[in-house]
């Protein structure tokens, strides 16, 4: 059973990928006729297009999405829209920021792991709240973490004014290459991409949360709160205790991310701008187009990357970098529909069940 569910949600996500690329062949024809083969051609080839500092680049660009892509699919599968994923972010990247300038009593060998993992608590702490009003107050989430977004968004500019403020270009101190995450050697074997051993710890924690989800008494009962609470309710489950962890894992997975970005050691600084952070809006997608499975957050936002790292490199064609959003938006949209074919390869496999051919 569950691996047939699995291969449904992977045929559905390769007909929305078909759909929406062959949309944006279409767009691609209409912006430019006569360089739209060639540029959709570099579209495909994406992290190939320059050898092997493209799939570093790809590497690179994934790990944000893969994160903030974990954070909404693990509250997703506890029953909870967690969309405060840009705030939880940009409080988890402050912190980590925060952590590798003014703590300088830590060893730079264990600094980013410190910073990291003070990252993770911010967004934790962050995604809480909400968790809070929901439980004790049945406020809703989607509201009350859009709130925490903008909340998040102007204490850390207020944040970095006070503490780690570069007057010179009006934003924060970058984290110097010593202190940030190990390369490992990756940048040499990637010729010269900014790939770190952020990447390998973001499908770590893929991984780790697919395993609670699935494989852990504490993960059914998670799921079991968020999908039927009156039911888990009376076989004795706590929901108000569900939903707060279900809130903080989430959080904790888009303050990692937050660090994972900063911490990169490619001179990033948190600009001071009422704006919003991309990457924590962007993980909504890439857990849509994993069916907000943990390890189907990894394949998307690799795919997601892989076809931004393309989509860069239309613009030798004259194509505008904007039509790849637009690619991006298409596949999601017609994500709706790859649900429509998966409820009804479901139905006709229950069909059969039902009628004892199988």
């Amino acid at each position: 059973m569950k691996n047939k569910e699995a291969l449904n949600s992977f045929i559905s996500s390769i007909f929305a990928i078909c759909l929406g690329l062959l949309f944006g062949l279409i767009i691609i024809f209409i912006a430019n006729p006569n360089q739209a083969v060639r540029a959709f051609s570099i579209l495909l080839q994406g992290g190939f297009y320059r050898g092997i500092k493209s799939l570093g680049l790809v590497l690179y660009n994934s790990t944000p999405i893969m994160m903030t892509g974990l954070s909404v699919a693990f509250a997703f599968k506890c029953g909870l829209f967690n969309i405060g994923t840009p705030g939880q972010f940009i409080v988890g990247a402050f912190t980590a920021v925060f952590i590798s300038l003014k703590c300088t009593f830590i060893p730079n060998s264990m600094l980013w792991i410190a910073a990291v993992l003070g990252a993770g608590i911010a967004g934790a702490i962050w995604a809480v709240i909400p968790g809070i009003l929901k439980a004790f107050k049945n406020v809703n989430v989607v509201i009350s973490c859009i709130m925490m977004n903008y909340i998040g968004m102007l204490a850390v500019i207020e944040l970095v004014k006070s503490t780690i403020y570069n007057a010179a270009g009006a934003e924060s101190y970058s984290v110097p290459l010593e202190k940030a995450l190990p390369r490992l050697g990756l940048d040499k074997l990637f010729n010269g991409a900014s790939v770190n051993i952020g990447f390998f710890i973001a499908v770590g924690l893929c991984i780790l949360a697919y395993i609670i989800l699935n494989k852990t008494t504490f993960g059914f009962e998670l799921k079991a709160c968020g999908y039927n609470p009156d039911g888990s309710r009376y076989a004795g489950m706590s929901e108000k205790k569900c939903i707060i962890l279900s809130m903080a894992i989430s959080g904790f997975f888009a303050g990692v991310g937050g660090a994972l970005t900063y911490l990169a050691g490619t001179g990033k600084t948190l600009a001071i701008v009422e704006t919003l952070a991309p990457e924590g809006f962007n993980g909504i997608p890439v857990a849509l187009l994993g069916f907000s499975n943990p390890l189907g957050v990894v394949a998307s936002s690799l795919f997601i990357s892989y076809i931004n790292v393309g989509g860069n490199y239309m613009q030798s064609c004259n194509i505008a970098v904007e039509i790849i959003d637009i690619i991006i938006a298409s596949i999601i949209y017609f994500s709706s529909f790859a649900l429509v074919i998966k409820q009804i390869m479901n139905r006709r496999r229950s069909r059969k069940l039902v009628g004892g051919k199988e």
